[in-house]
């Protein structure tokens, strides 16, 4: 059974986030936008707050809350700015939910515990320069060297490629039998021959850090293959369903705050001696805009139930990254028609939600890979199989090895 119906925890966590975003991000953002620079103090003040692990079970520092409540946090962190949202996505629902999934508990303790509490920060590194959608492409390598493996490649587009403390990194350890023979390690940044460079010039997303990391003869211990050989390609996909469901819900984020200053903007504004919020066009704009934010909410939530219930979501959760994310794309463009000329300037911030809005329709899977996997599941070719590992059911009880079996 679905309820849709948010607890008082949970509407105390949206005011917390949101009154959190108004005063540490909403007066700062746009000249951390222009120079293009990441305020790491930003994950101190969230960890504080409890929010670097809110979905990780509390036994390994986290708060125990549900995967929604991810969601919430995720939604409002992006109505301040999609770097923000990024940040949590990247390091709890790429990284942290991963580790929780797939980690024995010996990592879980290890990297997870300090991750949870926000000691450390968690990214993920799986595209590299020729192999996006098509993962099964990658150069990168993990040779075995008894005790050890030793890691040789690079990866692009890696956000907090320089904040970072521990990376989730995807290599082959067998060419031969392609997806098949992908690999998941644990990397920390201090291990010798590991080494990152940012990426600037960015269309949107300025405020956030993204970039690229290398790997030269980095010895990787043995203990640090997260799952077994062979297993980072279905690690890497289930790692996906929730970085995917967390951009879902960061896409309403921007949804709203498209909205928010859009109907600000229409009281302000008037022309032909009315309020152009009283022009039927303009209200055709708004009334999309509403739509678009109740029909992403209601995707994500969905897809958050099923993974409170401990149940595969790929497809739910598919689509709810694809709708969300051309809904918010489609809402930052009208909020700058709303705004007319200045809504070409940074005088008003929908010209930056429409530069960020663009990112998420491409990463984690684009727009026309979603809508690929979308058709395959109702003509009946793609099917979903149980996965070895699930994320723990909420609420959660004593997590263990048997639990995630």
């Amino acid at each position: 059974m679905m309820n849709f119906d948010f607890t008082e925890e949970q509407e105390l966590l949206r005011k917390t986030v949101r009154s959190f975003v108004d005063k540490e991000i909403m007066p700062y953002i746009k000249e951390w936008d222009e120079k293009q620079y990441f305020e790491t103090s930003i994950l101190t003040r969230l960890a504080d707050l409890g929010l670097m692990g809110v979905c990780i079970p509390e036994q390994y520092g986290g708060s125990g809350m549900d995967y929604n409540s991810l969601a919430i946090v995720c939604e409002e962190l992006e109505r301040g700015d999609t770097a923000f949202r990024t940040a949590v996505s990247v390091h709890t629902g790429l990284n942290s939910m991963t580790l929780l999934q797939w980690g024995n508990e010996k990592q879980k303790q290890k990297y997870l515990f300090p991750q949870s509490k926000g000691q450390k920060v968690g990214a993920f590194g799986l595209t590299e320069p020729n192999a996006g959608s098509d993962v099964a492409a990658m150069q990168t390598t993990a040779r075995d060297a008894g005790d050890h493996y030793v890691l040789n490649g690079s990866k692009t587009w890696i956000s907090l490629c320089d904040v970072a403390d521990h990376f989730l990194v995807f290599a082959y350890t067998d060419k031969s039998k392609k997806h098949h023979g992908i690999s998941s390690f644990i990397v920390e940044r201090t291990w010798e021959g590991f080494s990152s460079k940012a990426i600037k010039g960015k269309l949107g997303i300025r405020a956030g850090n993204t970039g690229e990391i290398f790997f030269d003869n980095v010895k990787v211990p043995k203990e640090n293959l997260l799952g077994q050989e062979g297993d980072g390609f279905k690690i890497a996909m289930s790692a996906l369903d929730n970085g995917r469901f967390t951009v879902a819900a960061g896409a309403c984020g921007t949804i709203m705050a498209s909205l928010e200053a859009s109907v600000k903007y229409c009281h302000e504004r008037s022309t032909f001696g009315k309020e152009i919020g009283r022009h039927q066009l303009v209200q055709q704009m708004i009334a999309k805009m509403e739509a678009g934010l109740l029909q992403s909410r209601l995707l994500v939530y969905r897809a958050g139930c099923l993974k409170n219930q401990g149940k595969r979501n790929t497809r739910e959760t598919s689509l709810a990254k694809w709708q969300a994310c051309d809904y918010a794309y489609e809402a930052a463009n009208d909020a700058v028609q709303i705004h007319g000329a200045y809504g070409f300037s940074n005088e008003y911030p929908v010209e930056r939600y429409l530069r960020n809005a663009k990112a998420p329709v491409i990463y984690e899977g684009t727009r026309e890979i979603h809508t690929v996997m979308q058709g395959e599941y109702v003509l009946g070719y793609r099917v979903d199989k149980p996965l070895s590992k699930t994320l723990p059911a909420w609420p959660f009880e004593s997590v263990t090895e048997e639990a995630v079996n």
